[in-house]
């Protein structure tokens, strides 16, 4: 074990690391390459590859085509706060119908 240095760990981005599987993915660079460039082994540009891979095929996996679904908290607290718009509305024209009579109709124009 003599007197080598363990050389530090190069830390990558997130985005230094999708860009690096994008390209790859594309072919313009080789796994070789892409760690020569990022200065880590080839075997975390595998590790990155794996990760990348699962994580594509669990968030297809996971998708559904339309609009996602509303949980039962989220259609309980729309359907309040349309009653509460509703509410409030009436009581805007009640408050301009109150206004008016007060006004008399010389105050419409």
């Amino acid at each position: 074990m003599g007197s080598q240095e363990r050389k530090s760990k190069t830390l990558l981005t997130a985005e230094q690391k999708y860009d690096l599987w994008v390209r790859m993915l594309a072919g313009q660079v080789t796994q070789a390459q892409a760690a020569a460039e990022a200065g880590v082994d080839r075997s975390v540009i595998s590790g990155l590859r794996a990760v990348a891979r699962d994580g594509a095929i669990a968030a297809l996996g996971s998708s559904r085509p339309g609009r996602p679904r509303r949980s039962r908290a989220e259609a309980t607290e729309a359907a309040a706060l349309r009653a509460e718009v509703e509410r409030l509305g009436r009581t805007v024209v009640e408050q301009a119908v109150e206004l008016a009579v007060l006004r008399g109709k010389t105050g419409w124009g």
